[in-house]
């Protein structure tokens, strides 16, 4: 480019040169005036020499910062690239591991609550529903690396549900109990009700619990000696709204000014030396405070350094029209008043997994049969008549997605279209669409949890009632 420019320009000067002495010459024969025409010439040379000079110099300039920044664009485009690909080895990795860790955590689950319905004094029983409480932290636990693992780079959408907080939060305080009592810590949750309030509220548990997991883990976790107490209010209410507040306060090492300043984004800070005492590393801190901005509410704390820290916030849930009702007792669901038993086939290659299987369904009047692989799973539906089918996802020779899909494609299928449920440790949203688009009616994750497992048997429990009649 350079080149070219300094060649148009010098034949420009030349030409130019040529024509003011061809002119000169003919103009006059004056040596005096020719020498003021050639010192004239000379001087129009020297300027247009000394603008292509400063013109081939902003262009080299030009020409080296546009390669410089051709470089770092391509460099940049490189670690892009590379980024994307770590991201999606830890994405594969985490769902991986969640896999092969719900799977043995199942068993633990299972045979822990089959123990618990066995014959045992006072003191067995309070052991056996400390190991179901802590296996059942455990999994809070995965679940919520795996949900801060996502929440940051995830379009989140809420769920819109009746919910009764106090039995489902319940449940999942029992938990943490343990927990600091693990630690000698003290532990009390307060639910503040009016005593008129007896309907249920519309939210998304799922992520209220998350929130929570977040906030009482951290409480329990920097907490020494003291106490750990949740307080849940519900006593504000207007029109058809009703205003939940909720507190998670703590006695453990707090919180210095700066850590404050920075407590919803340490986790970008690169030196880890100033917030290394960090509750998390800050990232459970900054999906909590996203999933109560999706929710309405905005999460704050207070905290002095060694004397504790408490979190709260506020959310504004829709009345229903459900009245909270105590539980009925539960009754097998998968017998009739005739005695009708359900027939079902059990396709999981796990053995301990199928004796915990075995027990929550014969637990509700089911006569099971076991496979432990895909194959032997569809040449046993062709040939014997089910009323269900469980079918893990991950097994030899045939997976259950294939297995499902010859099944749903089968002459059999069509004249008698009995439910398929999937089974599976692995319960990603790409997971549950896989099993979806393979023909799966219902999908369950492991551990198995009773409520839901109980919600899939009513539902085709009576479809085969109504079927019968």
């Amino acid at each position: 480019m350079a080149f070219k420019l300094w060649t148009v320009v010098s034949i420009l000067g030349i030409l130019t040169l040529g024509v003011l002495f061809f002119l000169g010459k003919n103009v006059s024969d004056d040596s005096n005036y020719f020498s003021t025409l050639a010192l004239l010439i000379f001087i129009v040379l020297i300027i247009v020499t000394g603008v292509l000079l400063y013109t081939m110099r902003s262009q080299m300039e030009n020409d080296v910062v546009e390669s410089y920044l051709n470089t770092k664009i391509n460099e940049l485009e490189l670690e892009l690239q590379k980024s994307k690909e770590t991201s999606e080895h830890k994405s594969i990795y985490l769902a991986n591991m969640s896999h092969e860790i719900r799977i043995p955590l199942s068993t633990i689950l299972g045979m822990v609550r089959m123990l618990k319905n066995t014959d045992l004094d006072i003191d067995q029983k309070a052991q056996v529903e400390i190991a179901e409480y802590s296996s059942e932290h455990l999994l809070q636990l995965i679940n919520m690396i795996l949900n801060n693992s996502k929440g940051l780079d995830s379009d989140l959408t809420l769920e819109s549900v009746p919910i009764n907080l106090k039995a489902d939060l319940t449940k999942l305080f029992k938990i943490f109990e343990y927990q600091a009592w693990e630690k000698g810590l003290e532990f009390g949750y307060e639910f503040s009700v009016d005593k008129k309030q007896d309907f249920l509220l519309l939210g998304d548990m799922g992520k209220i619990q998350q929130v929570l997991i977040n906030l009482v883990n951290n409480a329990i976790k920097f907490t020494n000696s003291g106490k750990v107490s949740i307080t849940i209010d519900h006593t504000v209410t207007y029109d058809n709204l009703q205003v939940v507040s909720f507190y998670v306060k703590d006695t453990g090492i707090g919180m210095s000014s700066y850590e404050q300043q920075h407590a919803f984004n340490a986790f970008e800070e690169k030196n880890s030396n100033h917030v290394k005492h960090y509750r998390g590393s800050g990232v459970g801190l900054s999906v909590t405070k996203k999933l109560v901005a999706l929710m309405g509410g905005e999460l704050k704390f207070e905290s002095k350094e060694n004397e504790g820290s408490t979190f709260y916030f506020s959310l504004q849930l829709q009345k229903t029209l459900s009245v909270i009702v105590e539980p009925p007792k539960e009754k097998p669901i998968l017998l009739n008043k005739f005695d009708f038993r359900f027939n079902v086939l059990v396709a999981e290659d796990n053995k301990m997994n199928q004796k915990v299987i075995k027990f929550l369904l014969e637990k509700h009047g089911a006569d099971c049969t076991f496979v432990t692989n895909g194959l032997d799973a569809v040449n046993l539906y062709k040939v014997i008549d089910y009323d269900m089918i469980f079918m893990d996802i991950y097994m030899p020779k045939i997976n259950g997605y294939e297995a499902t899909k010859i099944i749903k494609n089968s002459d059999k299928y069509a004249k008698n279209k009995i439910p398929i449920v999937a089974v599976s440790a692995s319960a990603f949203e790409e997971d549950i669409e896989k099993a979806k688009a393979a023909g799966v009616d219902d999908f369950l994750a492991k551990p198995i949890d009773n409520q839901k497992l109980n919600s899939v048997l009513k539902k085709y429990a009576l479809k085969k009632e109504e079927q019968a009649s």
